[in-house]
């Protein structure tokens, strides 16, 4: 007689997650884990951020959408390198799917993973893919209240991006609610507001990936 066994599927995770977190340890590799929807400026925020972190740091990142390899694209024409993850459908990266490109990654040979995963406020924030800090990105095209809408991933980040500070001048987004709602979930967070555009507040925001990539 056949027993199937069913096992719980954020403890399968978990497992995955403690692997990779196994390999970091042994080759003194840190990651993170930026989070935010779809147009939140995520792979404009990597494509900025290269200049200044590769001078400093060595890293990868490890690219996640549904589909496409079009934001990898983007990266590698930028001398990043870059390893692509497609869920085929899933709202989220799993830490067993992230494991599996973490393990072929040459660790001996950088400081640094970075992730960008799939698009979403919700599900990525759920699943722990061994990282050592989740980055919760939100641009001011967003609504000001998401924080409080999707209180999971700004209790669970380790900072707070806000991306798209440029364009201040021509929408109602209003800074002040944001940062009250994010203090609601989260009080003490650093947050980052910043342009990739234009570069302004980049300097603090690759300080403290600076600051993480070292373990300080």
């Amino acid at each position: 007689m056949e027993i199937k066994v069913y096992r719980n599927l954020m403890e399968v995770n978990a497992d995955w997650a403690g692997r990779t977190r196994q390999l970091a340890r042994q080759h003194g590799v840190k990651m993170l884990n930026l989070i935010g929807s779809p147009g939140a400026g995520k792979t404009r925020l990597l494509e900025a951020m290269v200049g200044a972190l590769g001078t400093r740091f060595r890293f990868t990142v490890l690219e996640g959408d549904v589909e496409t390899i079009r934001d990898a694209e983007r990266l590698h024409k930028l001398g990043i390198p870059v390893s692509q993850l497609i869920t085929g459908g899933s709202c989220h990266l799993s830490a067993q799917m992230v494991h599996a490109a973490y393990k072929e990654l040459p660790l001996a040979e950088l400081d640094l993973v970075i992730v960008e995963n799939v698009g979403n406020l919700m599900c990525p924030a759920a699943f722990d893919i061994g990282e050592d800090a989740k980055v919760a990105v939100l641009s001011v095209t967003e609504g000001e209240d998401k924080p409080v809408k999707y209180p999971l991933l700004f209790q669970e980040a380790k900072a707070v991006v806000i991306t798209k500070t440029d364009l201040l001048p021509h929408i109602s987004f209003d800074m002040p609610a944001c940062l009250d709602c994010i203090r609601q979930v989260n009080a003490k967070i650093p947050v980052f507001q910043l342009s990739a555009h234009s570069g302004a507040g980049m300097s603090a925001w690759i300080d403290w990936v600076a600051s993480t990539a070292a373990g300080t």
